[in-house]
């Protein structure tokens, strides 16, 4: 599986070159399904949401996709459910159970998964898989982004929710900088921005690669511009 976050095609931020060298190594990876998580726009309108489908048809892999904040401004996540059928998407083989979750309100920063989304979390998969959640807001604050403003509303009751549900990893984007926590067994992880300049001091665009074998979770993270990977988990998953 591949994790890619905070595309933000229509941003003046947005590098094609980038693009084309997230889909190239990509190819050689294969994977068997590419989670999205979020901010696929800047602001939510109807043009920006196009662009993204353009570019999004590049893709020959399933996809999971989840709104991030910038995607639910001016009715946006009208428009998302219209272009992706579900904000609360699900996949499922026979290793893996991915629950996506829309985190964003709309014309808001702040994200929230709200009570009637956990039944979702808690039914999540068999024991035998790995559970994963999808969401754009993170749910534990994210070292070197600043003052923390955007965090879930709801990340107690979440976390709780996760915990109690035995999730074994949870994905999510929106502070454009890559960051793992484990937090009693779960993983936490965020991804930073595929193709967007809008970066972290001199932190590099990236994305997340997953692999999943007889319940071990091992999780790369790819530099979009050298190709340059970086294990970051090589252990039991939960």
């Amino acid at each position: 599986m591949a994790h890619i976050s905070d595309l933000h095609f229509a941003s003046g931020h947005f590098r094609e070159d980038w693009w084309i060298g997230l889909l190239g190594i990509m190819d050689d990876l294969g994977p068997d399904l590419v989670i999205v998580t979020g901010d696929l726009t800047m602001d939510g309108h109807v043009p920006e949401y196009e662009k993204a489908a353009t570019f999004l048809k590049d893709m020959k892999w399933p996809m999971l996709v989840v709104p991030g904040n910038h995607d639910s401004m001016n009715q946006g996540h009208v428009i998302f459910k219209e272009m992706f059928g579900t904000r609360k998407p699900y996949f499922e083989n026979g290793d893996v159970a991915v629950q996506g979750l829309d985190s964003s309100m709309p014309d808001l920063h702040e994200g929230e998964i709200g009570r009637h989304n956990y039944p979702l979390i808690s039914k999540l998969g068999d024991k035998d898989k790995v559970r994963i959640v999808a969401m754009h807001h993170h749910a534990i604050p994210v070292p070197g982004t600043g003052r923390e403003l955007n965090i879930l509303m709801d990340s107690g009751d979440f976390l709780r929710t996760c915990m109690d549900s035995g999730v074994n990893a949870v994905l999510s984007g929106h502070r454009h900088l890559p960051w793992v926590w484990n937090l009693q067994g779960i993983y936490f992880i965020t991804a930073g921005t595929a193709c967007t300049s809008r970066l972290k001091g001199r932190s590099h665009p990236s994305f997340n690669s997953m692999e999943i074998e007889n319940g071990d979770l091992s999780v790369s993270r790819f530099d979009v511009d050298t190709g340059e990977r970086v294990d970051l988990i090589r252990d039991r998953s939960g």
